[in-house]
């Protein structure tokens, strides 16, 4: 599914040509997608079901799909990608900041290691790439413990997998997720961590950092002036339109540290490139 979007995007095409394609795949291979395709270059729309749009030369298209055995186990991975075929420099900057928390965090998965504490990895290598890059400034660490990074990254690392893909959370989010030794936090960003407890040998799950660039929610906070000590909004705004690059994977625990499942997907900037560009 995820190769042939990247084949068979180009510029010009509209968004259910592809959409319609990868859904098609998951029907021949089994049961069908096991959640709504979400497929747009508006990424910045976190679960943009609409698949409308007219992709254009330079716009980047998040596909985050899966397909359901007949056994309803269930895929759910996201790559992002060019729709030219080549990512500019901006687009390389993001892609290359969020694909390092996604391995680093992958990296960090073990029994006995803290959800919650992935997450916080994964935000404070996307708030340090953001500041080499002029989006944020001052005291990362502080940055992070305060939430400002959750401008760009609004939602929680991963979630647990089940035979349906959301049933554990379908079950209870607070009673999959949490337990009496974490409890949810309020803060915006860190309150949608959907898995924050111990990992324990045999817990499947995502991980699945992103960056967005949310036009509302950057004029609301630039106009409540928050967090104007960590974001650099003269240099945020000229990203406004640029969408969104999330990038996910499901992850085994096991006995002495994870597995990735299922076979490997292009993900670094020369791979993907090279699967769009290719026949």
């Amino acid at each position: 599914m995820h190769i042939t979007a990247m084949k068979k995007t180009a510029p010009g095409i509209i968004e259910s040509d592809i959409s319609g394609t990868i859904e098609g795949i998951a029907l021949c291979g089994g049961a069908g997608v096991s959640f709504p395709v979400i497929l747009s270059v508006r990424g910045e729309i976190l679960h943009n079901h609409s698949h409308s749009n007219i992709m254009q030369d330079g716009d980047l298209l998040v596909n985050d799909s899966g397909a359901e055995s007949m056994m309803h186990y269930a895929a759910d991975i996201t790559r992002t990608f060019p729709v030219n075929g080549k990512y500019s420099l901006k687009q390389k900057e993001v892609y290359e900041i969020v694909l390092k928390a996604q391995m680093d965090a992958i990296e960090a998965l073990k029994p006995g290691i803290m959800y919650r504490d992935v997450h916080l990895l994964a935000a404070r290598i996307i708030a340090d790439g953001l500041k080499e890059v002029g989006l944020m400034k001052g005291d990362m660490e502080e940055a992070v413990l305060q939430g400002a990074h959750a401008l760009f990254f609004p939602h929680g690392l991963g979630h647990m997998m089940g035979l349906d893909v959301h049933d554990m959370e379908n079950y209870g989010e607070d009673l999959i997720g949490y337990d009496e030794t974490v409890q949810r936090s309020d803060q915006f960003g860190l309150a949608y961590l959907r898995l924050a407890k111990k990992l324990e040998p045999g817990f499947v799950l995502t991980v699945e950092p992103g960056i967005y660039f949310i036009p509302d929610l950057i004029n609301q906070w630039k106009k409540a002036k928050k967090f104007e000590n960590f974001i650099e909004y003269k240099n945020v705004e000229k990203y406004i339109g640029f969408g969104g690059i999330r990038i996910e994977d499901d992850i085994l625990v096991t006995e002495d540290g994870h597995r990735v499942l299922g076979r490997p997907i292009p993900k670094t900037v020369h791979d993907v490139e090279t699967m769009c560009q290719s026949l």
